[in-house]
């Protein structure tokens, strides 16, 4: 895979399991803010208020630089890390995964755990669209209505997506492209007697443009309701 793509999902996708009589609810949800973690994790934990645990795991970044894994009360290393475990060998950033458990009334020890979260996590991977996104870079370029046809003619043939133009005695246009192929079009743009923003820069989750391709496709489970919540024991 290219460094500037990574994968993650289209939309939220949601399942269910039970394991000796402890349900186990699982959701995922394509994330770009810790602050959009935070609301969604908040939601989840009010919506299934009376669940025993509420464990999760997400990533951030292209690359996953940033991530986080928490048992919420589980023995240490058996359902944040197993849930994080899922994200990684599928290779998903940008993501979040939480999985609620309501517990049964038998313990399930610490490789039932492992297992039961690593499970679930899948379950809602399966469930999911995965797609392929782009990392782009914005570029402002400012040139004389002279350079107009030189400019136009690097705009064409390096196809950036034109996100603002202004075509004036001194004109100016703000064009994103994907961050292998940024370097060149400002050296065309250059050429073409242009002058950029120091080069751009790359552009933040919350304005990438997303180039998909749809890699898995699986029909979303319903999840059941809610169940009673048992005093915590593992």
């Amino acid at each position: 895979m290219a460094e500037d793509v990574y994968r993650t999902i289209e939309a939220p996708a949601e399942a269910a399991c039970r394991e000796r009589s402890s349900k186990f609810l699982s959701y995922i949800y394509p994330v770009c803010t810790e602050e959009e973690i935070r609301e969604r994790l908040e939601a989840l934990r009010k919506r299934y208020f009376d669940a025993t645990h509420h464990c999760y795991a997400w990533r951030l970044g292209p690359h996953g630089e940033t991530f986080r894994a928490n048992d919420d009360g589980e023995p240490s290393g058996t359902a944040g890390k197993p849930i994080l475990g899922q994200l990684l060998s599928n290779e998903l950033t940008e993501c979040l995964v939480v999985v609620v458990r309501y517990f049964g009334g038998t313990k399930l020890g610490v490789p039932g755990l492992i297992a039961a979260y690593r499970e679930s996590a899948a379950e809602a991977i399966a469930a999911a669209r995965i797609v392929e996104r782009t990392v782009d870079r914005r570029i402002r370029v400012d040139f004389p209505y002279v350079a107009m046809n030189d400019i136009m003619r690097a705009v064409k043939e390096m196809q950036p997506r034109i996100v603002a133009q202004n075509f004036d005695n001194l004109c100016t246009m703000h064009l994103t492209i994907r961050e292998s192929r940024a370097d060149e079009l400002v050296e065309r743009l250059r050429k073409a007697g242009g002058s950029t923003d120091g080069d751009a820069q790359q552009i933040g989750r919350a304005e990438r443009v997303v180039k998909q391709q749809n890699l898995t496709t699986r029909e979303r489970p319903h999840g059941p309701g809610r169940g009673a919540a048992a005093p915590p024991t593992h």
